[in-house]
């Protein structure tokens, strides 16, 4: 008898065991059945839109300096990056020629005047046989005869005119010997302004040859201490934006590959109607003005460009991870699964070619109105939010039913994501 009750105490023991085991066993499985969520706070702080692009460094001008006169060039006073004050030389070319031709024509203005004197002196002449003529005539008109009286009129009178057609003669000497000096003057390459050589394009010695166009030796970018432009390309669909933040004189920041830790800043100077259409896409030209004190913008270097569109401090905002999840229906409670059947608004030119103006108005209004998931249990429960600025990380909330620190759903531990 004391050996089955000692098997009973056995057996009983060994069922109890395996009953917890089992109870252990099923804890487990649904402990393990129950989703770990991964979620992501509902928090405070700022929210900042901007709209980014980018394009190259110009200087405010770019003047081109050449030479309107051929020939070789003597010598060079200016070098790459060299500060130049307007007025100053910075070339000259060989006057050798120009010299000639000025001394040429001012010889021949020398001639003109001399000519002009010895005509003059030939009209006083006439002018007095004339004189004398009539004089004679009055005392005895039988003392000049009426023919010699027409050949010293006749004389004098070409004489004016022949002194009518010297002082011609020296006025377009004199415009030629202006012609010839400023030519001569041509020959001084000087800067129309203050500014910096960019580029030199001549060496000492070459020929510049003005036939055709006017040949470009030097290029001066003024006031480049001062001011630099950005001239961003943007998309059309930015512009709005943009002009909006041109209004409000909304602050623009960018950096440079040279410099990756400084941020510039700068202001929207001009938004250009001049599109450019590349692969049916459509840009404009908003050029940025920039201060360059420290001259650290060079033209050519590539501008990553930050426009300011909107900023809002301290507000609640929602995580953009928790706006892009859509739970499976297993995971959402009964009452929210219609609301799976509504897609959420991703882009709203998405399938815009098949609605009306109206619609695409429609559409473009309601991508601020989103859902969020909070935890209810061990299932989801759909929070709708209207939503306010949007930036890379956060969106603004303006009506919903959250709360600071809330804790929202941003996917399932484990889970692929597309």
């Amino acid at each position: 008898m004391w050996r089955a009750f000692k098997w009973l105490v056995i057996l009983g023991v060994a069922g109890g065991g395996m009953a917890f085991a089992a109870q252990l066993g099923k804890n487990y499985l649904q402990a393990k059945a129950i989703p770990q969520f991964t979620v992501a706070k509902v928090s405070r702080g700022r929210v900042e839109t901007v709209v980014n692009s980018t394009g190259p460094v110009k200087p405010v001008q770019s003047l081109s300096v050449g030479s309107f006169i051929s020939g070789p060039i003597a010598e060079i006073l200016v070098d790459f990056n060299s500060v130049v004050k307007k007025g100053q030389l910075l070339a000259r070319i060989d006057p050798r020629l120009s010299q000639a031709a000025a001394d040429r024509e001012r010889a021949g203005l020398a001639t003109q005047k001399a000519d002009l004197a010895r005509i003059e002196a030939q009209l006083k002449q006439a002018e007095r046989n004339e004189q004398r003529a009539i004089n004679l005539k009055k005392a005895n008109k039988d003392y000049v005869s009426d023919q010699e009286m027409d050949q010293l009129h006749f004389a004098r009178v070409a004489l004016d005119a022949q002194v009518k057609l010297s002082l011609a003669n020296i006025s377009s000497a004199e415009a030629s010997v202006k012609n010839a000096e400023t030519n001569l003057e041509f020959t001084k390459i000087i800067s129309p302004a203050d500014g910096i050589v960019i580029d030199r394009k001549v060496d000492s010695g070459q020929t510049v040859a003005s036939s055709f166009q006017t040949p470009e030796m030097f290029i001066i970018g003024p006031d480049m201490e001062k001011h630099m432009h950005v001239y961003a390309s943007v998309d059309e669909a930015d512009i709005g934006h943009l002009r909006a933040s041109q209004e409000q004189d909304r602050e623009v920041s960018f950096t440079v590959d040279a410099y990756p830790e400084d941020v510039f800043k700068g202001k929207i100077y001009q938004v250009r109607k001049s599109s450019t259409t590349t692969q049916n896409v459509v840009t404009y030209p908003v050029i940025i003005e920039a201060p360059n004190p420290a001259l650290k913008l060079m033209p050519g270097m590539t501008a990553n460009v930050s426009f300011q569109i909107d900023v809002r401090e301290s507000v609640l905002r929602v995580p953009m991870a928790a706006l892009r999840y859509m739970p499976p229906s297993h995971l959402v409670r009964p009452e929210d699964k219609e609301l799976l059947d509504v897609k959420p608004v991703k882009d709203p030119k998405e399938g815009e070619e098949k609605l009306s103006a109206t619609q695409r108005a429609i559409q473009a209004k309601n991508r601020f109105k989103r859902l969020v998931w909070v935890r209810d249990g061990n299932l989801l429960r759909a929070v709708p939010v209207t939503l306010g600025l949007m930036d890379g990380q956060f969106a603004e909330l303006l009506t919903g039913d959250l709360t600071e620190g809330q804790e929202l759903v941003t996917g399932v531990e484990g889970e692929k994501r597309p």
